[in-house]
């Protein structure tokens, strides 16, 4: 009998090696496509979680108004960390009235550390023209009502127009100060902020920091 030779590398003769047919390719490529769709699945919710919540953002982000359009006299309504904040242009008139009632008010130089140093002056402010406040009475967290054309008066002789909150009586002129007599114990809160561009005030933080 003659001798043959048997090539193992021959896979239609040993029984023991894979298959290469058209069937077996397709199942390892569908198989492969199926990991790595897990794995990018299972890496999603992971790299997401890199990124602050909506609820975090709503919390600490800063707050960008645009006042191009605010008119002398008009008030803004905005909220920043879940709290009201006002923002006022006031008039050539009004800026020249906050010094006529000075000796009715508790802390007429803002005194007081509340607020960002740049609020330490008469208009609290860093543009006389901008009054920028947190409208939460300093009291018990009442929301003051904003008095004009000469309603302020009946609350405080000679001034026109301020902020009075009806819960307890408590009244602020357009400074955010705090009247003399009054269950608030200090001046509206100043809350950080800057100056973007003429027409972009970022409220939330100082030039310079992030939020």
């Amino acid at each position: 009998m003659s001798n043959v030779s048997v090539d193992t590398n021959d896979s239609s003769v040993n029984g023991n090696q894979p298959q290469d047919n058209p069937r077996r390719r397709f199942l390892t490529v569908a198989t492969s496509v199926v990991g790595a769709v897990g794995v990018a699945g299972a890496a999603i919710p992971f790299i997401g979680s890199w990124n602050p919540s909506e609820k975090a953002k709503a919390a600490g982000a800063d707050v960008e108004i645009d006042i191009s359009k605010v008119e002398p006299g008009q008030l803004i309504r905005v909220i920043w960390r879940s709290k009201p904040v006002w923002v006022v242009r006031r008039t050539p008139e009004l800026l020249a009235s906050l010094s006529a009632h000075e000796d009715q008010l508790k802390d007429p130089n803002s005194e007081v550390e509340q607020q960002p140093p740049f609020a330490q002056n008469p208009y609290r402010s860093l543009k006389e023209e901008y009054l920028i406040l947190v409208g939460i009475c300093t009291h018990l967290g009442c929301s003051p009502q904003h008095l004009t054309d000469g309603a302020f008066a009946q609350y405080a002789e000679g001034v026109a127009e301020g902020f009075f909150c009806p819960c307890h009586g408590s009244k602020f002129d357009m400074a955010g100060r705090v009247f003399e007599s009054v269950p608030a114990p200090s001046n509206l809160q100043v809350p950080p902020y800057f100056f973007k561009d003429d027409a972009t005030v970022v409220i939330g933080s100082l030039e310079g920091e992030s939020a």
